[in-house]
């Protein structure tokens, strides 16, 4: 009996001291995942992208835009053959993923009406995006914080992620980009 007790003392803790994750940070996440899914498993999308919007999560939260706001679109050199993912997390902010069938990238922008800054932290130092990318740096410059990451199951790999290192910052523009890129050898 006692055995019992300790593990259901250990499993009512966890269950209490878990945080329920926010629309903005499921759309960062989802955001991500898409990002994921769209270069490393190419066939979530290749036949049509349903296998790919269900991977992702979001539902109808997330869906393919003709285009897109020229802040949200990928450094010129990432700008072949590219398809607009518009993510509403809130009816006034969310995320814009921006991929590619000829190139292995993707590109995610976050603006809009709320700080998005705690929930990009939120989801980057969460357990599930922890267990599939590995920190290698970060760079500090001004109120901007930039940081380095390696995907687990293949190191070729790399997100760059960019956000407001504090609460309350850069609210007038993009409140997060993240650029990923596969180096194909």
């Amino acid at each position: 009996m006692r055995l019992f007790l300790s593990v259901a003392a250990v499993a009512l803790f966890c269950a209490a001291s878990a945080r329920a994750e926010t629309p903005l940070e499921r759309g960062f996440a989802g955001a991500l995942r898409g990002c994921e899914e769209w270069v490393l498993n190419p066939k979530s999308w290749s036949n049509g992208v349903a296998p790919f919007v269900k991977l992702v999560g979001l539902g109808d939260k997330m869906g393919l835009v003709a285009r897109v706001e020229d802040v949200s679109l990928p450094p010129p050199s990432l700008r072949a053959a590219n398809h607009y993912w518009r993510i509403n997390s809130t009816p006034g902010a969310g995320f814009v993923l921006v991929v590619s069938d000829q190139l292995p990238m993707c590109h995610i922008t976050g603006g809009g009406d709320a700080d998005l800054q705690p929930a990009v932290e939120a989801t980057l130092r969460a357990s599930p995006f922890a267990s599939r990318w590995e920190k290698t740096g970060d760079e500090v410059r001004g109120e901007m914080v930039t940081t380095s990451f390696r995907n687990r199951e293949d190191p070729a790999f790399n997100v760059v992620v960019s956000r407001a290192r504090a609460v309350g910052q850069s609210l007038d523009r993009v409140q997060v980009i993240a650029t990923a890129t596969y180096k194909v050898k």
